[in-house]
């Protein structure tokens, strides 16, 4: 009985995938973030730029 629980253990400490995939996520939260935040400031200067050619004209 002590072995198998003893192997169990072993096979659930050698696994990685479920951290792999933590780490990914973590990757993707990450740009998700530089994303938003890259395109909420080129619109608005693009909006600001957009509002002068207008009321130029």
């Amino acid at each position: 009985m002590t072995n198998k629980i003893s192997r169990f253990a072993m096979s659930l400490w050698k696994h990685e995938e479920g951290a792999t995939a933590i780490e990914y996520g973590l990757i993707a939260a990450l740009l998700a973030v530089v994303i938003i935040a890259a395109v909420t400031l080129v619109g608005t200067d693009i909006s600001n730029m957009f509002n002068q050619v207008g009321n130029s004209i």
